[in-house]
């Protein structure tokens, strides 16, 4: 029971069952804005992703195989 005026109470989801099941609940409005919001959280998730693989020396093999490709002239188009 929420004591303080104007309050909101939150409700903790702890399944992506329970996430979808409020997602569908969403007006159009909170629909965009949620989209938004996980868009840029997707972004930031994979930003920092591909940051601790630059400082783990992760990506080191894969830009010595394409300096490697290139020097050799074996390129493929985008």
């Amino acid at each position: 029971m929420c004591l303080v005026a104007n309050c909101a109470m939150v409700i903790a989801m702890t399944t992506v069952e329970e996430i979808e099941k409020a997602v569908t609940k969403l007006s159009p409005e909170q629909l965009a804005k949620f989209r938004a919001w996980f868009e840029e959280f997707q972004a930031r998730q994979f930003d920092e992703q591909i940051e601790r693989d630059a400082k783990s020396g992760k990506l080191e093999e894969l830009m010595a195989k394409a300096r490697d490709n290139h020097r050799a002239g074996r390129r493929e188009e985008f």
